[in-house]
This record gives C-alpha cells, structure tokens and sequence, in this order.
C-alpha cells in the first residue's frame, strides 16, 4: 500500500496517546485537516511534532492580522524553496480565506494583482537569503512576530516535507486541477476564517532559553524557542567533525539552491550524516534513498532519520534567523 512518506514508517495517529494525541486534535480542530502528513511525518520524534504544530499555530493560525496576507508569505516561502507539496497546500489555503481569485492567478504563476498581496508574497521569497533586506515591512510592524514566525514555520516545514514527504498534495496530482483545488479550499473555510486563541499550542511543547526579541512577546516566541531546542536535538547524531563540517557550511550559505556537484555536499561514502544534514538545510528535495541508506545502521531508527533531517532544516532556519537579528536593532524589532 502507498503511503505519502518517503524514506520513513511514522507511527499510525490511532495509536497517538498523550501531547501526539492532544496535538492531532488541535490539528484537526484550528488546521481543519485530520492527520495531515505534513505534521504525521515528524511523528516518530514527538517533541518535533508538537514544536513544529505549536510555531505554525501560533504564527500562521493565531497570529496578529490578515490570515491571507500570513498564507501569501507562507507561499513565497514554500516558492522559494522550491516545495511543490506546499505551495500547492498554501493555494489551497487561499481559496479557504475566500480570495479565490488570488489563488487561481498564483496557482497560474500570475504576479498578484494587487499591490500590497505582491509585496507580501515577494516579502516571503526573500526571507529565504540570509540578511536580505526586509524592511520596509509590508505590514503593520506589531504584526511583526506573526509574519517572522509564519515564515520561519514554513522554511522548517518546507524542508522537511521535501525530504520525507512525497510530492503530492492530494492523489494522483489533483490538486492541479482548478475545480479541485476550489472545493479543497471551501472545504476548510469555516475553520480559517474562524479566529483561534493565541497561546493554546504551548502547553504541548516544553523548551528552555529566551524568546527572540522578534517575537515580541507573543506566544510565538515560546513556540520558535521549543522548536528550536526539539530540532537541535539532531546534533548528537553527528560527529564533532560533521558537526564543525555543517557548521562551517551553513555560516556561508548565501540562499542559493547548490547542485549535487557543489562542495557543500559532503561525499557519502565519507560524510553521510553531514551530507543529510546539509542536503536537509540547503537541498531536501535533493535526498535520494542512497544518501539515507549510506548514513543508516541498525541503530538508526526513524526517530532518529526525523532528527537528523530535523537538524538540517533548522540550521537554515537558524542561519536566516540569526542573520536578521545581526541587524541593528531598530531594524528588528
């Protein structure tokens, strides 16, 4: 039987007990899909799941303003990152907001035709280049933490879905098709459009440091930090020298999309963990079932896959966010 998973066997969400459980209910309850694979993937490490749901919650379900303007970033994220499965998932999401005509113009590759929505989507592409130049904001800065966190959700979700999850958003590929994508959309316009409680995520997550300035406060910090901490986890997995290899690498990655044949990628016979983890930072769509069976003995269990490519994807999300706040600091808070 096919399954959407590559690469990985995540536990059945029937048999979800506990902070899994209580998270697919709220899933269910403020994403308005039961068992998405997006989330499910990551389920074989629970503390990636919870911490993964609690930062998309808090920033792109409960944040501040315009729910269409979150998913416009959410998409130029996912566009950047060249994340079919998520863009088509952020075009369906536009159309649950009620702006069907914006999502038919971005599912046909049409700039926005609206001022303000181009700015939003252009705002989000260029999230993914380290120290790019973002303000002036295209939105009011209070809203600031929920745009960051949508963003920085998605650059952690984009890569792991493009490694561990297959391309499509619906089988056989049918949210290619306008009708489909339309009633998917109308489908959960009663849960987007229906206002969610800030902060109900963070009883599920557990994490330790300060919140980023950014956040400003909000729920979204707690969340960014429980992720940030259940992500970095991963490292145990690697040696000290992959560790200084990906820590090097990432310290200079400008944004680009790198080939195969590029130097950051490390040679599997020699550097498998490294080159998971780097492909997961830089190229995840990149990652073929050879690079997972060079680096996978019989002690690593998907858990531990999970964290590996987890830890990958959070150093690129880890490398924009420090980035930023390398800024002075009128320019980030």
């Amino acid at each position: 039987m096919s399954t959407p998973f590559r690469f990985t066997r995540p536990p059945s969400p029937r048999s979800a007990t506990g902070r899994v459980a209580a998270t697919y209910e709220q899933l269910s309850r403020d994403f308005g899909v039961d068992r998405p694979p997006t989330f499910v993937v990551l389920s074989s490490a629970p503390e990636l799941l919870t911490a993964a749901w609690a930062l998309t919650r808090e920033s792109l379900i409960a944040g501040a303003g315009s729910r269409t303007g979150r998913e416009l970033v959410a998409l130029g994220v996912s566009l950047a990152n060249q994340c079919p499965f998520c863009v088509d998932a952020h075009t369906v999401l536009l159309h649950a907001t009620g702006d069907h005509a914006l999502a038919e113009r971005l599912a046909r590759g049409e700039r926005p035709a609206s001022e303000e929505h181009a700015r939003l989507l252009d705002w989000g592409r260029r999230t993914r280049v380290p120290g790019a130049a973002l303000e002036p904001y295209p939105f009011p800065r209070a809203e600031l933490p929920a745009y960051l966190g949508t963003a920085f959700a998605f650059h952690f979700v984009n890569r792991i879905v493009s490694a561990l999850v297959t391309e499509n958003l619906l089988p056989a590929g049918a949210q290619r098709f306008r009708a489909v994508r339309s009633v998917a959309g109308r489908s959960l316009a009663a849960t987007v459009r229906r206002t969610a409680v800030p902060g109900a995520s963070l009883s599920l997550v557990d994490g330790t440091g300060d919140a980023p300035a950014w956040a400003g406060g909000s729920p979204v910090g707690p969340a960014y930090v429980a992720l940030r901490h259940a992500a970095t986890l991963g490292a145990g997995l690697l040696s000290e020298d992959e560790l200084t290899l990906v820590r090097q690498t990432m310290t200079s990655w400008d944004g680009a999309h790198p080939s195969l044949a590029h130097a950051a990628f490390p040679d599997r016979a020699e550097w498998p963990g490294a080159r998971l983890a780097l492909l997961a930072a830089l190229a995840p769509y990149r990652i073929t079932g050879e690079d997972v069976a060079a680096w996978r003995r019989p002690e690593h269990t998907d858990h531990c896959l999970v964290h590996l490519v987890a830890y990958g994807a959070f150093a690129a999300v880890d490398r924009i966010e420090r980035a930023l706040t390398a800024r002075p600091a009128s320019e980030t808070v």
